[in-house]
């Protein structure tokens, strides 16, 4: 194959109004890369993310790093994922989407087989560690390119769904990692190729923890594992996917499209490193910025970079493509997808801190009457045990999310979860409050636990209800961008809830970082019918 002929996974009659070609033709080819791209992102989402579970367990294990050195591996992974989510916005329209599918999925094995290497030898330096997170960044932006993608192969009154499919079971890759890596660390999976075993210091804090306890444990494989999977996701992903001429008119040939993806990546990497180097703090980085400098400047800075350094026809193309940022529906529906995605993958790295140290520990008064948490909780429940229920919840429940809103209209869906997630974050912040000033915080878990599931759960359904809504104001030469510019932004989440709450439980007050998430609902409830729901809206309930 050369670089100026299309291959046989080129389709360019692609009509899915057409309701006669959708049912004859369209339907079959739709679905079946619907069905290829979902275990391809579901692998994406857990690199990204696996890095919460392997700190945990490098330091059971003895790894001579302090836990604020292993933070920045979590970190690291997290900023990059959403930051790559900006280039991957374009891909599809520059690129096509199985040349796109294909390469960023099969880019996953270094990350995965280089943190399987790493993890088999405790003296490996942390660059060696925060390189690997760096590149598992990579999962996290290939989220962009993967819903942009399957939102051109439906037409409009079926998006909701399809997307809701792609988005909530590929979000399965947090609880599949959460569940998978503790399991595959018990046993020699890849015999003498793997490496041998280490002996677990202490108790994991895992369900099976104290089973676990001075057994051999295979850390290594918590990445092997990933690319022994991901080499039949990358084959099922060149063989049985397409790319849509009628999205990506010339792509020029696959070398071309992977030429594309490279650069606008490796722009990205370098814009990346330099934010991180900026916001961490010493050793790693020179601890300059605060978040809310850093992150925007993150973002900004990409855009910059990518829109000065595309050259020929990619240029132009992505001049057309920024367009989208002249569209005012553009940023409303960020900031909706923010209380949507961003509240599910924020919450899904925050909820594990929350529950160690609200729970953790009993917080009784000093003789000066301050409240302390200086004695462990006996009955403290593991957060490890708990924390994946959530993720799970918002996963599963997403694909409803987005067939209810075909039925009922995505604007409709959103008011109505906002308003739950805005009462339940200010009722989950006052049982916090409780459980933090209680020699008993175990007391109140299960109202903790209930409510955050709650929240999951509309998160999961306004997934899918503001995506169905792009897929509906927006052309589908400009839904896929939006839908990816609104994925990157949203997915800063990962970084900024931990930190805040991280913050507020430090300075004593957790209940005052869901009072301000609950705040910032409210206010997306006045945006959302302001734009869509009022009796003058441009677009009513889209």
């Amino acid at each position: 194959m050369n670089n100026t002929t299309h291959s046989r996974a080129d389709i360019a009659d692609w009509r899915p109004e057409d309701e006669k070609f959708w049912e004859s033709t369209g339907k079959k080819t739709a679905y079946r890369n619907l069905w290829i791209s979902i275990p391809n992102l579901l692998v994406a989402f857990a690199v990204w993310l696996m890095w919460g579970m392997i700190t945990v367990q490098m330091l059971n294990l003895g790894f001579p790093f302090k836990p604020a050195e292993l933070f920045t591996l979590t970190a690291i992974a997290g900023l990059m994922g959403a930051t790559l989510r900006i280039p991957a916005s374009f891909f599809i329209r520059l690129s096509g989407g199985r040349n796109t599918v294909f390469l960023t999925t099969a880019l996953l094995i270094i990350p995965a087989v280089w943190t399987g290497i790493a993890l088999q030898d405790k003296s490996t330096p942390l660059w060696v560690f925060q390189l690997c997170a760096f590149l598992s960044g990579i999962g996290g932006g290939n989220f962009s390119a993967s819903m942009s993608n399957i939102n051109t192969f439906f037409p409009k009154k079926q998006q909701g769904l399809a997307l809701g499919l792609n988005a909530g079971l590929g979000n399965f890759g947090v609880t599949t990692m959460q569940i998978l890596i503790p399991l595959v660390m018990t046993v020699g999976l890849f015999g003498a190729v793997g490496g041998g075993s280490m002996v677990l210091m202490k108790d994991s804090g895992w369900i099976l923890g104290k089973i676990l306890a001075g057994t051999p444990t295979y850390i290594q494989n918590a990445g092997f594992i990933w690319a022994a999977i991901l080499v039949p996701m990358v084959i099922a992903a060149w063989f049985g996917m397409n790319n849509l001429l009628t999205i990506t008119p010339n792509h020029g040939g696959t070398l071309a499209a992977f030429g594309k993806i490279l650069y606008l990546y490796g722009l990205a990497f370098v814009v990346g490193a330099l934010g991180l180097y900026l916001y961490l703090p010493a050793p790693t980085g020179l601890g300059l910025l605060n978040m809310w400098v850093a992150l925007p400047l993150i973002i900004v800075a990409t855009l910059v970079v990518m829109k000065l350094a595309a050259f020929g026809e990619m240029k132009g193309n992505l001049s057309k493509q920024f367009e989208i940022f002249k569209n005012k529906h553009t940023w409303s529906m960020t900031v909706l997808y923010i209380v949507t995605f961003g509240s599910f993958i924020g919450f899904s790295m925050a909820l594990p801190l929350s529950i160690t140290v609200i729970f953790g520990f009993q917080h009784v008064p000093d003789a000066a009457g301050v409240m302390t948490h200086t004695l462990k909780n006996p009955n403290a429940p593991s957060a490890l045990t708990y924390a994946w229920i959530g993720p799970f919840v918002g996963a599963l429940i997403r694909p409803f999310g987005g067939w209810l809103s075909d039925k009922v209209g995505g604007s409709i869906v959103t008011q109505v979860i906002s308003v739950i997630m805005a009462a339940a974050s200010a009722a989950v912040g006052y049982v916090m409050m409780l459980a933090y000033q209680s020699a008993m915080p175990e007391q109140y878990f299960l109202v903790f636990m209930v409510l955050f599931v709650v929240i999951f759960a509309c998160t999961g359904i306004g997934n899918g209800s503001t995506f169905r809504t792009i897929g509906v104001i927006f052309d589908r030469v400009q839904a896929g961008p939006v839908l990816g510019w609104t994925a990157a932004v949203g997915a800063y989440g990962s970084f900024i809830a931990p930190v805040v709450i991280g913050a507020q439980i430090k300075a004593g007050t957790p209940q005052m970082a869901m009072y301000g998430f609950a705040v910032f609902y409210a206010l997306c409830l006045v945006l959302n019918w302001w734009f869509y729901l009022r009796a003058g809206s441009e677009i009513k309930n889209p």
